[in-house]
């Protein structure tokens, strides 16, 4: 190989006389890369104070929004030194005095396919930060995404990991979340509907429930999770079988479905002690003999043509 034929004498001679150029691009490259990576770190980091102070990651320790700042600082790393790296190899590419039209026109002809094949993808990454910053959800809480109702159990930019109450592990893509229902999010409610039959003392079944939730409040196995003892709101409905009751109550998060289910039980208990009766529906069956709706006998045949023609005694 020698260095003063084609093409290492074109390479060396556009380096001899583009050199300074390249080392100028180079070093404006680098500080752009490290200006542009400060200005998103910036921005992030306001955005995250904000929710931390008036939004609702106010109840992340420091410790998650710090893991959080870094996933959101790498993201926007890489997209930044991308998208440097890609205008300085143009910039050298036209500073060697080579012919950088084919590469635009190329790098433009795979931008479009790229785009349109992995804009899924960029979705998914750009909504992934979006929730990191607005803090949505976090590992731990149970929510409703995409149709899928469970605990999260993984989150990263691109996905989120669910695992519902049958032990089925889900993934959603985090460009598929549309509408996100976070069902353990700082406190819960009890919203129950209790029927009582037609001609009870309504002020007495409100009373019995009253003092169930005041029980409850008072258990020490049980206050530390009830913010505001389930109590009578209001007469809900007159309904078909009966006076519903609209019973309300607050909990710590992701304790409503036990509390729930003993406020329940308790109901149960005190209504039977009290003798306030739930309706229950009621199904009338109609039993139907067959052997007694069919005819007892078929009726006799009629005189045959011989027997009417014979004359009469």
């Amino acid at each position: 190989m020698k260095l003063n034929e084609p093409p290492w004498s074109t390479i060396i001679e556009a380096l001899r006389v583009g050199g300074i150029r390249i080392l100028v691009i180079l070093v404006v490259a680098l500080i752009a890369i490290r200006v542009s990576t400060l200005i998103v770190h910036g921005v992030f980091k306001a955005l995250l104070d904000r929710e931390a102070t008036e939004g609702t990651a106010q109840e992340l320790s420091a410790v998650e929004v710090k893991k959080r700042m870094d996933t959101l600082d790498e993201l926007g790393g890489r997209v930044v030194r991308f998208f440097v790296l890609v205008i300085a190899a143009i910039m050298i590419l036209s500073a060697l005095d080579l012919d950088i039209g084919p590469a635009i026109a190329g790098l433009g002809v795979v931008g479009i396919a790229v785009g349109f094949g992995a804009q899924s993808l960029v979705r998914d990454y750009l909504n992934g930060a979006l929730i990191l910053i607005e803090n949505q959800y976090s590992k731990g809480d149970v929510v409703s995404i995409a149709g899928v109702t469970g605990t999260v159990e993984d989150f990263s930019l691109r996905r989120t990991t669910l695992r519902d109450l049958d032990g089925v592990v889900h993934t959603v893509p985090n460009g598929q979340i549309a509408v996100t229902s976070n069902r353990t999010r700082t406190w819960a409610r009890i919203n129950q509907d209790v029927t009582v039959a037609y001609g009870t003392d309504v002020d007495r079944a409100i009373a019995v429930v009253d003092e169930v939730g005041q029980a409850m409040a008072d258990d020490p196995a049980l206050k530390r999770r009830i913010l505001e003892r389930p109590r009578v709101e209001r007469v809900e409905a007159l309904a078909e079988l009966g006076i519903t009751l609209k019973i309300l109550g607050s909990v710590r998060a992701g304790e409503q479905w036990s509390v729930g289910g003993e406020l329940r039980k308790r109901l149960l208990d005190a209504f039977r002690a009290s003798g306030i009766e739930i309706p229950q529906p009621r199904h009338v069956l109609i039993a139907r003999d067959e052997a007694a709706a069919a005819p007892a006998a078929k009726s006799s045949p009629g005189p045959s043509q011989d027997e009417l023609a014979e004359p009469a005694d």
